[in-house]
């Protein structure tokens, strides 16, 4: 299973990324994904962001995101994505997408250990 991240950067208030993560190894389709960050190299874990069902036809989203965050996935290219708009300073963090461990399990809330596989991580950095 691989698991790779993309499409961060540094990035101005206010202004918009789209985050890309290309998996493999594994049936994609098959299994929900999610997206955590980790702001501080001091935090024992990643913050969960968002998650969405194998058919992208679900999504949820931690009480701390604010709607400017949408989770999206084409199981056509492998790929989830997470789209982060009217990017604040806050939001500067390391951003890891993350395989869920059980096949066609989701949840209102997923844990770390729900997920067994990460990326390596993309830096998204918002500053004037």
């Amino acid at each position: 299973v691989q698991l790779v991240e993309s499409g961060g950067g540094l990035v101005q208030p206010g202004g918009s990324l789209r985050l890309s993560c290309v998996a493999s190894g594994f049936t994609f389709s098959s299994f929900a994904m999610s997206w955590y960050r980790q702001t501080s190299e001091t935090e024992r874990e990643p913050e969960w962001v968002a998650s969405i069902t194998e058919n992208g036809g679900t999504t949820e989203y931690a009480s701390t995101v604010d709607g400017r965050i949408t989770i999206s996935r084409d199981n056509d290219k492998n790929t989830v994505y997470l789209q982060i708009d009217s990017l604040k300073s806050e939001d500067t963090a390391v951003y890891y997408c993350a395989k869920v461990r059980r096949r066609g399990f989701f949840s209102n809330y997923l844990s770390h250990d729900d997920h067994d596989y990460w990326g390596q991580g993309t830096q998204v950095t918002v500053s004037s």
